[in-house]
């Protein structure tokens, strides 16, 4: 009766019956702040972690990744070094969150790696539910959400309306299905790590969403947490400057995804995790790079119609401008949407696009005849014939992604 009313209102009494059978010199956890000048915050945050940590039933240390600091920062981190046992220092030449944290990393014995910000804005009761599924071997990442039901947050509405932007953007751009990208405070098994970080490019802010799409293409499970959450007013980072380098960092893992240089497969063959999903959500993503080329080449076919418009007929400038943008836009969706390189193909590729460009002519030129005759003189506003012609290549431009998808390009559609 005792053993269950202690395991009832204790959980961390509970699990550290558990984890008694680990080998005592084993370190479970290894919790990484990466920082870059906070001498003032850096002390208060350690001793309050190193405490929390001492509560749970795991061996643990804690990392302080001074990752290229100007101030006194380095000095207060190697006094908590000398003043704790369980606090290790590891010093980066350059700046970057992701840097810090990839060194970090790769050079524990940890079994599960965590980070946290220095600013300690997640509520440490959060770090019990976040490390445990790792542990027990039921996840293969956690993550700390704000948007989750059951978060609490306090932050200002124009943090609020970034953050969800953001999110929007990732889940409909990349096809996540995570909830939160950027919440500093993430864990994921050692094993894991050793397998995903080498894929992950980014040195910086981005480095969080990279690892969390990377390990959903790969299969991994990444379970998710509700936390607390209060913004820190004192925070120095510069939002505006870091949504332009994530959106940056979204279409290049976009690109890297669709044109499979990204090795997310072979990934998860070794991990165990390979299925008829893995490394999936490529039809989400080659939609995506498609519609962007195909505005593209929307908006180059209306300027370049209406510059030849000043000096030929409707027919002929019409003829001209698709013909122009059609061998553009089958060359940047061999390359970008389809993920094909290389010179083999290139011919027959060209040739089947002037297929699908002269299908998409007779559209046009009936799209043309229409407007001649409702306008009976043929001499109508060249705004409208540009109007209608570019609804006409709207629809056009959805037929020939089908068509791409399952003729041009109809072996790559198939090995997704």
């Amino acid at each position: 009766m005792t053993t269950s009313h202690q395991s009832g209102t204790d959980p961390v009494a509970g699990l550290a019956a558990g984890a008694s059978c680990e080998p005592a010199t084993a370190t479970v956890l290894d919790v990484v702040i990466p920082v870059y000048n906070e001498e003032v915050a850096l002390t208060p945050a350690v001793e309050r972690v190193v405490a929390h940590l001492r509560r749970l039933p795991w061996s643990f240390r804690v990392t302080i990744a001074d990752n290229a600091s100007t101030d006194g920062t380095a000095i207060v981190a190697r006094r908590l070094d000398h003043a704790y046992d369980e606090v290790h220092v590891v010093h980066l030449a350059e700046k970057g969150r992701g840097r810090a944290l990839k060194r970090a990393w790769n050079r524990s014995a940890a079994q599960v790696l965590v980070y946290m910000d220095v600013d300690l804005s997640t509520d440490l009761n959060a770090l019990l539910p976040l490390v445990a599924p790792l542990i027990s071997g039921h996840s293969d990442l956690a993550i700390g959400s704000r948007l989750r039901s059951g978060s609490r947050v306090v932050r200002g509405a124009k943090r609020e309306v970034i953050s969800r932007g953001y999110n929007l953007l990732v889940r409909g751009a990349l096809r996540a299905r995570f909830s939160d990208a950027q919440c500093g405070f993430k864990a994921i098994r050692a094993d894991i790590a050793r397998e995903v970080l080498p894929l992950v490019e980014d040195n910086a802010w981005f480095f969080d969403t990279e690892l969390l799409v990377l390990a959903e293409r790969i299969g991994l499970r990444i379970h998710e947490v509700p936390v607390d959450w209060t913004d820190d007013p004192d925070s120095r980072v510069d939002i505006w400057r870091t949504a332009r380098d994530d959106v940056r960092g979204i279409a290049r893992l976009g690109r890297g995804l669709i044109t499979r240089r990204i090795p997310v497969r072979d990934v998860a063959v070794r991990l165990g995790r390979a299925s008829a999903d893995a490394g999936g959500g490529r039809l989400g993503m080659q939609v995506v790079m498609f519609g962007l080329i195909g505005v593209a080449s929307t908006l180059a076919y209306g300027g370049i119609y209406l510059l030849l418009r000043t000096s030929m007929d409707a027919q002929l400038a019409n003829l001209l401008a698709l013909l122009i943008t059609a061998v553009g836009n089958t060359a940047a969706n061999r390359r970008l949407t389809f993920g094909v390189s290389g010179p083999e193909g290139m011919v027959r590729h060209q040739v089947q696009g002037l297929v699908i460009f002269l299908i998409g002519l007779g559209v046009t030129s009936g799209a043309l005849w229409a407007v001649d005759a409702s306008n009976g003189s043929g001499h109508g506003h060249h705004g409208v014939e540009v109007v209608v012609l570019t609804v006409a290549n709207l629809l056009v431009t959805v037929m020939r992604f089908v068509a791409m998808r399952v003729w041009v390009f109809a072996r790559g559609a198939r090995e997704v």
